[in-house]
């Protein structure tokens, strides 16, 4: 079972770069997609649905901001659009798909670019962790895939040293992070595999950061300790060019 994670920063213009082609060769039973940017009416369904995937959309109030996804071959028992919080749901971020043996989470944490919105994804970030503790007294196996604004250690990010001030490789935000995967039982799909520098996932898209590798990596693939024996692979897709983040996969046997 392949299921990818894409940060695609406006599904509409993810569209104009052959988005749909691309998703056809990739093939991944799941995509998670967050930041679509758009309506459930300003997305074309249609197309997901000619390729094979029943697609699911939980999008922001405020038009052309934020908004996740599920797109999947298989169709889910259960979506779950949103966490019963009105001011995280309002601004679509989280969802949930259910299947027969595990359940799969699209997340899109804030970003914060002054100290309200840092507190505001504190805030997001220590709720988000109480429902993911919560959930997994009914639902063990599951696995939660998007792009977190964080980057957990040193190795994830191409200037540790100088950007030690930076909202997302905050301290707070870093143990926030390690509180998080610990305290929920989960793996890092792709470090369970990979534990080598320069893999990234997020590129400014200033100054030529993506050609030079000068990344960070931001978006990923949680899976539930139960789930470990069933990991097969983990790879950054930093191949593909929609968005200046890329896909990150997971495999499941």
């Amino acid at each position: 079972m392949k299921i990818i994670s894409y940060n695609v920063n406006g599904i509409r213009a993810a569209f104009t770069k052959d988005f749909v082609g691309w998703l056809q060769v990739a093939n991944p039973d799941i995509i998670c997609i967050q930041e679509s940017k758009a309506g459930t009416d300003q997305i074309d369904i249609a197309s997901f649905e000619r390729i094979g995937y029943h697609s699911f959309w939980h999008s922001a109030q405020r038009k052309g901001y934020s908004g996740v996804g599920i797109a999947s071959k298989v169709q889910p028992n259960y979506v779950e659009y949103g966490c019963g919080i009105e001011h995280y749901d309002s601004e679509g971020r989280i969802m949930r798909a259910d299947f027969d043996d595990f359940s799969v989470i699209s997340v899109y944490v804030p970003s914060a670019s002054n100290i309200l919105r840092l507190e505001y994804k504190m805030a997001f970030c220590y709720d988000f962790l109480d429902y993911i503790k919560n959930l997994k007294k009914t639902i063990p196996n599951l696995i939660i895939s998007g792009d977190f604004n964080i980057c957990h250690q040193e190795i994830d990010i191409h200037n540790p040293v100088g950007l030690k001030n930076t909202s997302g490789f905050l301290p707070m935000e870093r143990e926030w992070l390690t509180k998080f995967i610990e305290e929920c039982g989960l793996i890092d799909s792709f470090r369970h595999f990979n534990d080598q520098p320069d893999y990234y996932s997020w590129w400014s898209y200033r100054q030529n950061s993506r050609e030079r590798n000068k990344g960070w990596r931001l978006d990923y693939n949680f899976v539930s300790t139960e789930l470990q024996e069933k990991l097969h692979r983990a790879v950054i897709l930093k191949e593909v060019f929609h968005s200046d983040h890329c896909p990150v996969l997971v495999e499941l046997k």
